[in-house]
């Protein structure tokens, strides 16, 4: 997976506010159709692992076309990317606890057919059952070449192509019905697709693909291009023409540039996509890859905390229906790698103990959105002051909660229109919570570039924010 260090920016104090896009209606019929409530929420401890939450086994297909293109659920709609198929014990139990019910990992060509025509599947199968004990579902990538076929170059001749679509067949005959998303590779617009990206190539290989795997397991969802980066739109505009949204039940991309700065590409993404789905469907967008180090310039580890919270918050704002963060562990502790610090818990391993990886701030930061807006959908982004405060309402079954922030340089007081009572303020980490008295319904509020939740059993508006 792909990070492109180089080109991402990084959050800092001066982050500028963009244009808020519009939003769809909130629409509850898939996910009800899709899940069983839970009997508890997620655990505050870092030990425990969520109450069980069913998933039908057979879901039909355009059930979970419904489910992509509802109104993303908290915590229902959040996923990290993984580089395992053995976890380590205790892992699947503390990945969970965060609050995640998506992984993402690489499915590799190369390492599940190693002679050719016989395919073994047995690490995805270990792995799948460590997921599914949580209740956790993959997104697999079909990725990369095999050396087997074009010397291990992207599969971009007619044999290469029969043979990568011949090992997909195999593969969804092996998993369907397990709830797996398929992605259709990883970052074919960089040096993932070797010798070098290439537009046309890809859309061959992901229309044969698309087309095998609607004709050996017509439930299962199939999604891409996974674009690095979406500052080059050329790609993906090339993939469209080429009728990819035939078979993609959603376009991924791997958006890594400032959370607030998304909002006006999300809303270009979309009018081209409109552009070219087919009639009486509705595609919509998954973010299946974006995060950041805490060893960027400029950068630390409360830095990367905040940058995941915004992240997903704006994907929920802008109806994204499900966002996997980059990455799950540190996958090094060189302080001078940056690459070695995307991760959620710090390198080593602690065997025996728990938490089996110590939380950065960036797990608590998961973990406490999670719990805050459990079982939440987004409602409306309330306006108070200037373009560059962020008031997100929310409303679930235990009723209204807000997460605030505000992308000025400097923190500054607002007021919330609530009716009178008292609210709990909780810090973007969990770590420190406050009760606030309201008062001739309003209450003072101190935003920061850290989102903090407000929630009250009945969390009641003034005429003037009613949703």
């Amino acid at each position: 997976m792909g990070k492109l260090s180089k080109l991402w920016p990084l959050l800092t104090a001066g982050i500028l506010a963009t244009a808020m896009a519009s939003l769809a209606k909130t629409r509850v019929s898939a996910a009800t159709a899709l899940s069983v409530s839970r009997a508890g929420g997620i655990h505050a401890g870092l030990g425990n692992g969520r109450q069980t939450q069913e998933y039908p086994v057979q879901a039909d297909h355009a059930a979970w076309r419904e489910f992509l293109s509802a109104t993303p659920r908290v915590p229902e709609c959040f996923g990290v990317n993984i580089h395992f198929t053995q976890p380590r014990p205790g892992e699947m139990r503390m990945l969970a606890a965060a609050g995640f019910h998506w992984i993402r990992m690489d499915f590799g060509w190369s390492a599940t057919e190693r002679v050719k025509g016989h395919y073994d599947f047995r690490a995805y199968d270990h792995l799948l059952a460590a997921l599914e004990r949580y209740h956790i579902r993959p997104l697999w990538i079909l990725d990369y070449g095999n050396p087997l076929y074009d010397h291990g170059l992207a599969p971009a001749t007619p044999a290469a192509r029969r043979a990568f679509c011949r090992w997909v067949a195999a593969a969804v005959r092996h998993f369907r019905g397990h709830g797996i998303i398929w992605e259709m590779w990883n970052e074919p617009n960089s040096s993932f697709w070797i010798p070098r990206p290439n537009a046309r190539a890809y859309s061959k290989l992901a229309l044969a693909v698309g087309q095998t795997i609607r004709r050996v397991a017509p439930r299962e969802l199939y999604v891409g291009p996974a674009l690095g980066g979406i500052d080059r739109m050329s790609f993906l505009h090339r993939c469209l023409q080429a009728g990819v949204l035939k078979y993609f039940d959603a376009v991924t991309i791997h958006p890594y540039m400032r959370p607030e700065t998304v909002i006006p590409v999300y809303r270009k993404i979309k009018t081209l996509i409109a552009r070219y789905e087919p009639p009486g469907r509705k595609i919509p967008i998954i973010s299946s890859e974006w995060g950041a180090s805490s060893r960027w310039v400029k950068s630390n580890d409360a830095i990367q905390a905040r940058y995941l919270a915004r992240e997903l918050l704006v994907n929920l704002y802008q109806g994204i229906p499900l966002s996997i963060w980059y990455d799950w562990h540190n996958d090094g502790s060189n302080p001078k790698n940056s690459e070695d610090h995307f991760g959620l818990v710090y390198f080593t391993y602690h065997p025996g103990r728990n938490p089996i990886y110590r939380p950065k701030p960036a797990y608590l930061a998961v973990r406490t959105l999670a719990t805050q807006l459990a079982g939440c959908r987004f409602v409306k982004r309330i306006k108070i002051g200037g373009a560059d405060n962020y008031v997100l309402l929310f409303h679930g079954p235990k009723g209204n909660r807000i997460a605030a922030w505000t992308t000025s340089r400097h923190a500054h007081a607002v007021v919330l229109p609530l009716l009178s009572g008292r609210y709990r303020i909780t810090n973007e980490t969990g770590t420190k919570m406050r009760t606030i008295l309201a008062r001739a319904n309003k209450i003072h509020l101190s935003l920061s570039h850290d989102p903090q939740y407000i929630r009250k059993r009945t969390m009641a508006f003034t005429n003037r924010t009613h949703p």
